[in-house]
């Protein structure tokens, strides 16, 4: 386990020492020697090179009303199909499975040309309703099993005492699955936050772009600054690992209850 936490924090650890490097620092002593003095030329040029303050708040708007409204959309369609009588659960399952490993190149024409269609181009919101959507496929398949296992009993009870289906769902079922659910709340922001290719192709002006795609705006200069390269890279990195480490207690007692069931 160490070790394996060693070979975790090693990259981002030699990240951190080459953006605090200058140039000429990193071409004399190369990439795994300690930093001879403290340089924030990289992340300066590199914040201001790319807007990265807008840039970061496009991300985190986006990645956390996905992650909010990914797992809405799962509660509301596992409820329908581990508890509701929905009729075909096996065929809306496989379709939610294939929904998950239908590859994102195929989606882009299509998204790209609806988007125009109804006025969503090189909009957040157009991001955010795709990303949405996909997403609750991972998020309902995960949370049907869940709520499949939950006791018939409990919830004819509560019909019994009058709760209507509405009740049942935010008072009992949502209280019981919260392990469950803070869990898919912090993939679906770390997984929309790390995506590429959709934000690329649907926010093409850079007042809306993403910090996944700024980082690719040092891509194919003629001369790399490798130190401001490692700059990008950790603060492109850095909110996600805050994100992570302030809801990894939700995140491992998510899994735990998973493992307990």
């Amino acid at each position: 386990m160490i070790l394996g936490a060693i070979f975790m924090v090693l990259p981002l650890l030699i990240v951190l020492i080459n953006a605090l490097k200058s140039p000429a620092d990193y071409s004399a002593h190369g990439p795994l020697s300690l930093p001879h003095g403290i340089h924030l030329d990289g992340l300066t040029d590199f914040w201001n090179r790319v807007n990265f303050g807008r840039t970061l708040l496009n991300s985190i708007v986006i990645s956390g009303s996905v992650a909010v409204g990914g797992v809405v959309l799962s509660v509301l369609n596992a409820y329908a199909i581990g508890i509701g009588k929905v009729k075909g659960k096996a065929w809306f399952l496989a379709f939610f499975v294939l929904a998950n490993v239908l590859p994102q190149e195929a989606l882009v024409y299509p998204l790209y040309y609806l988007s125009k269609q109804v006025g969503l181009y090189d909009t957040r919101l157009s991001l955010i309703i795709v990303f949405s959507v996909v997403q609750a496929a991972f998020g309902t398949y995960l949370l049907s099993s869940v709520l499949g296992a939950f006791p018939k009993e409990v919830i004819e009870a509560a019909k019994i005492d009058g709760a209507n289906s509405w009740q049942v769902l935010w008072r009992m079922v949502v209280p019981v699955s919260r392990p469950t659910i803070g869990v898919l709340l912090v993939f679906f922001f770390i997984w929309t936050w790390n995506e590429f290719l959709l934000p690329l192709v649907m926010l093409p002006s850079n007042d809306n772009q993403t910090v996944s795609v700024a980082l690719g705006v040092l891509q194919g200069q003629r001369l790399m600054d490798a130190t401001m390269t490692n700059a990008a890279g950790l603060l492109g990195a850095l909110p996600a690992i805050v994100f992570f480490l302030l809801f990894q207690r939700t995140l491992t007692r998510g899994i735990a209850a998973g493992a307990v069931k």
